[in-house]
């Protein structure tokens, strides 16, 4: 092939040289156009087209890397943080220094690599180049392979252009399009944070105190981002998350769920967020942190906190703090918490958005799957608290009393510590409430606490009354060998302060402001409620009583009709009342406006409620029924199995459906009392629902007394149980008042005055103190090898009848302290505390307990 003419130059080639043009004779014909000679240049750089090109379209990326060459933009972190702006503060002149020498450090390689790779293309030049068409380097007489090419480029830069594309890629900063705004405009700042509001993702933060937090977490929406945070972590932690998860985008919307009640969320441990400590730095600083994580309130932002803030006056306010603090919309539930967690599922503050923000951040049937183990979880912690509270409570007094008693140790001397101990003593109790109170000024609460304790008289004669107190809580101190303490003395105002009238003040203002609003919002949650319960009610009938029915008239009985008609009789009667008054309560607030009233439908339901009264007599027999039938029959059982927590039965057993009546009149209280609260004084309602109030206050007193019967019936059987050889305690009107475990002593030598009387302790004793009677029975422990726990064992000893009991008081001496005489007809018992307050509370409630009995 001949020469071509030197003139026919393609154009550009004075500002952009290259070895494809120069050794090629042709330098506009179609062989040096070719894609597969410039696509591997600009591919290099991450200069991308962006078309595809036709399939006869030749030398688009010719033309794409003359005009990236000729159009390249590059700036330094420094220009681009001028040109730009920074997220950072400025930098100072000693911060800016290793910057600078970085870059210098960079610029130096880069310019070495440079020219490194000129004097290798050099050096691996064809011999048959030619110096006639080309400025700086000889064209060629006719052009080599191709393959031939492709090993010689790569023998010759493989190191050195690995080098220098990871040196460049250490400066070059991040852009949208790189080739130029000339050939290929960039896309305006407006138009690409319009793109990025797209990508905006959602983010949760989810506490650790909830209950069941890892079925929550399965719930979460595709596509929502979500984070579980220690609920004893600092504050930074959240941030630290949430930073974490957004890796630098703004989020469309964070929610954190937490819990907490109508008036202050429980963030962490010791913060609790309320109206009152809004304003301290450090959660000030917090929350204006997290509204800088989410976009702007015109953008569509917000912040939602599944807490039942917007419930209460105080908690609106917050909300409003919040949200002029920190720019940003602050949303929560404005219903009454009726249920576990059911306050969420209720309406949310905050202008109508893409939808509720539980169905936002979370999949509806799920979450409500949830709610329900939430429910049963939280019971099973309340038995949980009860059992392990009073040993955590010893042994929070017991690591109390070792770190006064090694401060005392280290820095004072024998006699000292003897002559003051019962300072040790009231530091250690101290020490102990400062850990409930988690008070701000730990140094001031414990001095208030022991001017308090000196001033604190141990006559604890008339503070306590023998009344029928829970049987549960009375057993759960008595096995785990602690006191039940009847009641917290807390120390009230008897006068309001200024702030105190000025907050009522605003609080009545702002519920004259909006009365009807937060009246029709309360009344569409009671609506709701009532379904939720109708449901449940619905899937006895449908799940259980239906297909028994049904088997029982095809002649396959699983159950026979007399347990059928024991078991859901009366439970189907309620279904049939309760979907009446959610029938009521429907039509009403259809119509729903100012004058409505819904008094009088609650005042309807209350006359009817002997069907309710019907069921709970029955109670017990339904659940022995349905045990009994259980063992017996064992198609039953598989029914039961069958049927018994699935999605349709909302996660829940037979039994636990047949609690839900039993549950329904604290709801019913709690909606009445909001709406009552809600209700203008002169409204036709406010009458009505005042009576409806104490209509169902009055059946909850009655159903809390046949709660109360039960309870008492079985905490005896439990006793009688537990105490080897106890007599029958089952008798009417027979309930246990107290169970206190005492050391049983013996004096040597009675002759010799009381004050130096030397006693010895023989037995350990628990005294079960009954309505009626004293039950003495001896206290053994055993211990099981390579286990630390310990096993209680309790032996009957005696029963005295109270009204033949005698009591003597043992004053305190130097040998013996907390000491007293039990004396029955026939033998008495030397008895002792370990603490001093156990003494006295002791014999005040076993004085009123003989009294009592003496009277009737």
């Amino acid at each position: 092939m001949a020469a071509g003419n030197p003139s026919r130059a393609i154009p550009g080639r004075d500002s952009c040289h290259t070895r494809f043009s120069a050794w090629t004779p042709f330098s506009n014909t179609s062989l040096n156009r070719q894609d597969c000679l410039w696509m591997p240049k600009c591919v290099r750089f991450g200069w991308f087209l962006p078309y595809t090109p036709a399939d006869k379209e030749y030398g688009a990326w010719k033309h794409h890397y003359l005009a990236c060459v000729a159009d390249l933009d590059w700036l330094t972190p420094r220009e681009a943080a001028a040109v730009h702006g920074t997220l950072r503060e400025p930098n100072t002149e000693a911060e800016e220094l290793p910057e600078r020498q970085r870059e210098k450090c960079l610029r130096k390689i880069i310019w070495e690599k440079t020219a490194l790779r000129k004097k290798e293309s050099l050096r691996v030049r064809p011999p048959w180049g030619s110096a006639a068409g080309c400025s700086r380097w000889c064209t060629p007489r006719g052009p080599p392979p191709v393959s031939q090419r492709w090993r010689d480029s790569a023998g010759s830069q493989g190191a050195s252009e690995k080098e220098l594309v990871l040196a460049s890629l250490e400066v070059l900063p991040t852009r949208s399009n790189v080739s130029g705004s000339h050939s290929y405009p960039s896309l305006s700042k407006k138009n690409w944070h319009g793109v990025a509001n797209k990508d905006e993702p959602r983010f949760i933060l989810i506490s650790s105190r909830i209950p069941a937090y890892e079925l929550l977490v399965d719930s979460v929406q595709a596509g929502v981002l979500s984070a579980v945070y220690e609920y004893s972590k600092p504050l930074d932690s959240l941030l630290c998350l949430t930073e974490k998860a957004l890796a630098g985008r703004k989020a469309r919307s964070v929610g954190i769920f937490s819990d907490g009640d109508s008036r202050e969320m429980n963030l962490l441990q010791g913060y609790k967020i309320d109206i009152e400590n809004l304003l301290k730095p450090e959660v000030r600083d917090f929350w204006e942190t997290l509204g800088s994580f989410v976009a702007t309130e015109e953008e569509g932002g917000h912040v939602d906190l599944f807490v039942p803030l917007g419930a209460s006056e105080a908690g609106v306010e917050a909300l409003s703090q919040l949200s002029q603090l920190t720019g940003t919309l602050f949303t929560a539930p404005t219903g009454v918490a009726t249920g576990s967690f059911q306050h969420i599922l209720s309406e949310w503050l905050g202008p109508p958005g893409d939808g509720a923000p539980p169905s936002t951040y979370f999949s509806p049937a799920k979450l409500q799957t949830w709610a329900c183990w939430a429910e049963l979880l939280e019971e099973a912690l309340k038995s949980v608290r009860k059992e392990l509270g009073p040993l955590l409570k010893d042994l929070q007094k017991v690591i109390s009393a070792r770190m006064v008693g090694q401060i005392m140790s280290d820095s004072m001397t024998t006699a000292s510590i003897l002559d003051n101990q019962d300072t040790a003593r009231a530091l250690a109790d101290g020490l102990v409430e400062l850990s409930k109170e988690h008070a701000d000024k730990p140094l001031e609460f414990l001095s208030d606490f022991l001017l308090k304790k000196n001033k604190k008289s141990k006559n604890f004669e008339g503070n306590v009354i023998p009344t029928k107190c829970d049987p549960k809580e009375t057993l759960g101190s008595f096995m785990k060998k602690t006191n039940v303490i009847a009641g917290d003395c807390r120390d009230t105002k008897s006068s309001l302060s200024k702030s105190d009238l000025e907050g009522l003040v605003e609080l009545e203002r702002t519920l004259q402001r909006h009365p009807w609003e937060r009246r029709a919002a309360v009344a569409r949650e009671l609506l709701q409620s009532e379904r939720r319960y109708v449901q449940l009610l619905a899937a006895v009938r449908d799940v259980y009583a239906t297909p028994l029915r049904a088997a029982l008239a095809s002649n396959r009985a699983i159950l026979s009709a007399a347990n059928i008609r024991i078991i859901f009789s009366d439970i189907l009667r309620i279904l049939s009342l309760n979907r009446q008054l959610l029938d009521n309560l429907r039509d009403r607030l259809q119509e729903w406006g100012p004058a409505h009233c819904v008094g009088e439908i609650f005042i309807k339901f209350g006359s009817q409620l002997n069907t309710y009264t019907n069921f709970f007599n029955n109670y017990p027999v339904v659940l022995r029924t349905i045990e009994k039938c259980r063992e017996a029959a064992p198609a039953f059982r598989a029914f039961l199995q069958r049927c018994d927590k699935t999605i349709v039965t909302h996660m829940l057993s037979l039994p636990e459906l047949l609690l839900c009546p039993s549950r329904r009149f604290d709801e019913y209280l709690t909606l009445l009392y909001a709406l009552r609260l809600h209700t203008p004084a002169g409204h036709v309602d406010c009458g009505e629902l005042t009576a409806a109030i104490d209509q169902i206050k009055r059946y909850k007193g009655y159903l809390d007394k046949i709660k109360e019967n039960v309870s008492m019936k079985e905490q005896l059987s439990d006793v009688q149980r537990l105490v080897w050889g106890c007599p029958a305690l089952s008798e009417v009107n027979r309930y246990l008042i107290r169970v206190q475990d005492v050391v049983q002593l013996h004096c040597a030598d009675e002759e010799v005055s009381f004050s130096l009387r030397v006693y010895e302790q023989t037995r350990d004793l628990t005294l079960f103190l009954l309505s009626d009677a004293l039950l003495i029975s001896s206290r053994g422990t055993s211990h099981t090898p390579f286990e630390r726990t310990s096993k209680t064992t309790y032996q009957f000893t005696a029963s005295v009848a109270l009204h033949r009991l005698l009591i003597k008081d043992i004053p305190d001496s130097k040998y013996v302290k907390n000491a007293f005489i039990l004396q029955g007809p026939k033998r008495e018992w030397i008895c002792a505390t370990e603490v001093e307050d156990d003494k006295f509370l002791w014999l005040s409630v076993l004085k009123r307990a003989i009294r009592s009995s003496m009277e009737k």
